[in-house]
C-alpha cells in the first residue's frame, strides 16, 4: 500500500504500545547527530515521574502500526517559589522512512489541542530551531524564559496555547529529574 494514501490516526498511548514506542524512539533518533540515544530511557523515566500526564502521551498509527509518538510533561517556570506550571514537549518522533509526511506535525497539533483542553497555556521545548517555529514556537529568551543548562539559545523555545500566556511567565524552566539536567 502506498503510505502517501494511508491515513494517520492520532490516539492515546495504550499499554500494548509501550515496547513498540521504545523501539520507535531508538530507530527515530539513531541518525540524529544531536541525540545521545537516551530518548527511549527518558520516556520510560518520565512515565514513572509525577510530571507524567497519561492524556498527553500520544501515538500516530498508520495501517494499524504505530509510526509516531509525542510526549508532553509538566515543568515549572519561575525565579523560585511559587513557580508557574507549563508543559515540556519532549520527545516527538516518527519512523525514519515516514518522516517529512506530516505525521510529526499531526502529533504536535493534536498534542497542542489536548493540552489546551486540559487547561495548559504554555509549552516549552529544546529542539531544532528550523522545525518548531512553523507551529508557533518562538525563542524563549525573547520572553525572559531560560534553561539552567548549556543549550543553544535558538533551540530553547516556547509556544502559547492561550494568547497572552507568555505575559504570565518569566524565569528558569525546571524540568523533571527524569531529564537528568
Amino acid at each position: 500500500m502506498d503510505h502517501k494514501q494511508s491515513s494517520v490516526t492520532i490516539r492515546l498511548l495504550e499499554e500494548d504500545d509501550v515496547e513498540t514506542v521504545h523501539e520507535l524512539l531508538k530507530t527515530a533518533f539513531a541518525a540524529v547527530p544531536e541525540s545521545d540515544q537516551s530518548e527511549p530511557d527518558l520516556v520510560r523515566r518520565l512515565r514513572e515521574d509525577p510530571v507524567y500526564i497519561p492524556d498527553l502521551e500520544l501515538v500516530a498509527e498508520m495501517d494499524q502500526k504505530v509510526v509516531g509518538h509525542i510526549l508532553l510533561t509538566r515543568v515549572q517556570i519561575g525565579h523560585g517559589q511559587p513557580a508557574k506550571e507549563a508543559l515540556a514537549l519532549a520527545p516527538v518522533s516518527v519512523v525514519p522512512d515516514l518522516q517529512g509526511r506530516g505525521i510529526g506535525a499531526a502529533l504536535i497539533r493534536e498534542g497542542h489541542r489536548r493540552a489546551t483542553e486540559l487547561g495548559y497555556s504554555l509549552i516549552v521545548l529544546v529542539g531544532h530551531p528550523d522545525y518548531y517555529p512553523r507551529f508557533g514556537y518562538q525563542r524563549a529568551s525573547d520572553h525572559r524564559i531560560m534553561v539552567s543548562f548549556p543549550a543553544p539559545e535558538e533551540a530553547v523555545m516556547v509556544h502559547e496555547l492561550v494568547p497572552g500566556a507568555l505575559d504570565e511567565y518569566e524565569g528558569t524552566i525546571r524540568f523533571a529529574k527524569a531529564f537528568g539536567l
